[in-house]
């Protein structure tokens, strides 16, 4: 999955990055997802997530969108306050691919852990 911060502002430090790892954890114990990685530009983030077959792959991203940008907005309120004037955290919509097996998913997951156009702003955690 991609998600892309709203107005493409540069909002993800390694502090709030630090912070969503965490939060995602906690999603995983919840909703019984398991995430594989995660890699992130100052502007964007790419997720590898497994989920059950209970679960759409909307319904997915609809579940990490929202409880990170709400936790995000808790944690760090000036954001919402002064960068995106009181609005969301994230641009509608985001990019979803599904994976159907093992190969694929080493792929992806190989993928989102060395993305970026500049190495140097990447930022990549595997889980």
């Amino acid at each position: 999955m991609v998600f892309v911060v709203k107005y493409r502002k540069n909002l993800i430090t390694s502090e709030i990055f630090e912070f969503m790892k965490e939060i995602c954890k906690g999603i995983e114990e919840r909703y019984f997802l398991f995430f594989d990685a995660i890699g992130h530009e100052n502007n964007h983030v790419h997720i590898v997530v497994e989920g059950a077959p209970r679960y759409a792959p909307s319904r997915i991203m609809q579940i990490c969108k929202s409880i990170l940008a709400i936790q995000i907005f808790k944690k760090f309120p000036k954001i919402k306050e002064e960068e995106l004037w009181g609005g969301e955290f994230w641009s509608d919509g985001g990019h979803i691919d599904t994976v159907g097996d093992g190969r694929a998913l080493t792929a992806v997951k190989n993928y989102v852990l060395n993305q970026g156009r500049d190495n140097k702003k990447l930022v990549s955690h595997e889980f």
